[in-house]
């Protein structure tokens, strides 16, 4: 089997305030805010993070969201990412703490509603 090279470039996002909606998702990954015109490129935070494109838009949101980020912290650090993710303007939608025994998980929703999860993964022994 062939190794790919594809990594995450930007994740998009339409937005109806691209700005304020950069600002939040800037704190909380890290990343460096770099507008253009109406849309926020927010720059990878280091070697490891992905880089963010959000957009204006004037379309209504969607009822169901057809993808999200699964956004992935050390074990033990899930909820003080969640309550820094709240303090910066992020909604708890719901938690997954005992369905599955290689993750815990909680469901977010940002400023503007696009949910987004933060998870940890328990060491393996």
């Amino acid at each position: 089997m062939t190794q790919s090279q594809i990594t995450l470039g930007a994740y998009n996002l339409d937005a109806s305030d691209p700005h304020h909606l950069a600002d939040f998702w800037a704190q909380l990954t890290g990343g460096d805010p770099q507008p253009g015109g109406n849309s926020v490129y927010i720059a990878p935070a280091g070697a490891h993070g992905f880089g963010m494109f959000i957009q204006p838009s004037d379309s209504p949101r969607p009822d169901r969201q057809s993808s999200h980020l699964d956004l992935t912290v050390p074990w033990g650090q899930r909820e003080q990412e969640v309550d820094r993710a709240v303090s910066l303007g992020a909604v708890v939608r719901w938690h997954v703490l005992d369905e599955y025994p290689h993750v815990q998980w909680t469901t977010l929703a940002d400023p503007e509603g696009n949910l987004f999860c933060i998870a940890e993964h328990p060491p393996t022994p």
